[in-house]
């Protein structure tokens, strides 16, 4: 068995913290075994060196390894890439292909960010993983592969699980082992040798003298937090020998090429405000209206049924639209329904909206109202409908996909309101 040390080199691995140590004994006791294994580390860690490592000292070492980064293959055709397909099996398929399991057969596949992939996909995988079998694309023949699968993520898999984007039974076929790679920030002891070895990997390229850090600088390099770990320390190690006319560098220069904490990520950018609160007063607008609508049905519906009731007590009443009224009680026990007089009620209709009472002729009202407010919510709808063709400068499909209606019915209403 070969030692870490050796590993080490042969790989061209830099530092010397424990837990990186452990992490290369794992993989070196697992290589020549065929369990499945799961790395896990933040992106940027040099997850790919784990997979490397355990196929060079397999018995598989003279199969083929093939990387696969799941995340950048397409949904649609990442079942093609990694089982293959038949001629003729969608569009485009113009003829036979095989997939990465048949081509690595008797090798090593490396499925790097195993979190991105599809549920379906993810069921084609759990059956390669349990008995070798998979289906190409189009087909309906099994065939069998003898491949070692490790897989890499850099998200949490419970957490996926958890919002049902991973099988839990999957998850536990890959991560036989788990080997983790611990980020950056907690290899403070590493950086600076790793940074030695970048400035003289780019010192070599650039035909020019390695960079050099002084002791602030260092205790800077060390403090940072490295979000994009040695991916992100490897960039900041080129910028520096590229742009630096100087060799020597001091902690003030070193701060000019490290963003600023919370800055060093990509932000997400967002909707332009005006869009995002027409959208909002356009739906809290259509909210209060139909529930408008909503209470004056209800007023109706009560003043009805007490203009029928020829009594003054409304045990024949639906006592669901009383309390849905009358008040906002615990529960409708509170309410005694048997003593409760037809005026109280009409007392609290009257309340809620001001303009109902126990005759006919109010009952009448109540649908002029309604009517009023059905008018209402028409002009409310031409008044959106040109302020999003002025937006859009006329233009009928964007207005119609900021309305949220389709073309077809856009048209209707231009027709309609003789906009």
């Amino acid at each position: 068995m070969e030692s870490v040390q050796n590993i080490k080199q042969r790989f061209e691995i830099i530092g010397n913290d424990p837990k990186l140590n452990r992490a290369i004994e794992k993989a070196i006791q697992v290589a020549p075994t065929d369990i499945s294994v799961l790395v896990v580390g933040e992106s940027g860690v040099g997850k790919e060196s784990i997979p490397k490592i355990i196929h060079s000292l397999s018995h598989r070492k003279h199969g083929k390894y093939i990387a696969v980064n799941c995340g950048a293959i397409p949904e649609g055709t990442i079942d093609s890439e990694l089982f293959g397909h038949e001629k003729g099996a969608f569009t485009g398929a113009t003829s036979t292909r095989e997939g990465y399991f048949e081509v690595a057969d008797g090798g090593t596949i490396f499925l790097d960010e195993v979190g991105e992939l599809p549920l379906t996909t993810q069921v084609r995988l759990l059956r390669v993983l349990e008995n070798g079998e998979f289906i190409k694309v189009g087909s309906s023949q099994v065939q069998k592969t003898d491949v070692r699968i490790v897989a890499a993520t850099n998200v949490n898999l419970f957490e996926a699980i958890e919002k049902g984007k991973f099988r839990e039974d999957l998850y536990y076929r890959l991560s036989t082992v788990d080997i983790l790679l611990p980020p950056l920030r907690e290899r403070k002891e590493d950086i600076h040798l790793l940074f030695r070895k970048f400035a003289a990997d780019f010192a070599h390229k650039y035909k020019m003298p390695p960079l050099k850090l002084d002791e602030g600088a260092v205790q800077v390099l060390q403090k940072f937090r490295w979000s994009g770990n040695i991916r992100q320390l490897r960039n900041v190690a080129e910028q520096l020998s590229v742009l630096e006319t100087t060799r020597d560098i001091t902690a003030a220069a070193l701060q000019l090429y490290l963003p600023q904490e919370g800055s060093n990520l990509p932000s997400v950018i967002k909707n332009k405000k005006e869009d995002s609160d027409f959208s909002t007063e356009r739906d809290i607008l259509y909210k209060v209206l139909f529930d408008m609508k909503s209470d004056l049905n209800d007023l109706k519906k009560l003043t009805l049924e007490l203009m029928k009731n020829g009594s003054n007590k409304t045990q024949d009443i639906n006592p669901n639209l009383i309390q849905k009224i009358y008040g906002s009680k615990e529960s409708d026990s509170e309410i005694d329904y048997e003593e409760t007089p037809r005026t109280s009620l009409l007392s609290a209709a009257a309340t809620k909206e001001e303009a109902y009472q126990e005759t006919e002729e109010n009952y009448l009202f109540a649908e002029t109202i309604e009517e009023e407010e059905i008018l209402r919510l028409e002009q409310k709808e031409i008044e959106m409908i040109k302020k999003s063709l002025e937006k859009n400068k006329g233009k009928r499909k964007a207005t119609a996909d900021e309305l949220g209606i389709s073309e077809r019915t856009l048209y209707r209403k231009i027709k309609q309101f003789d906009l």
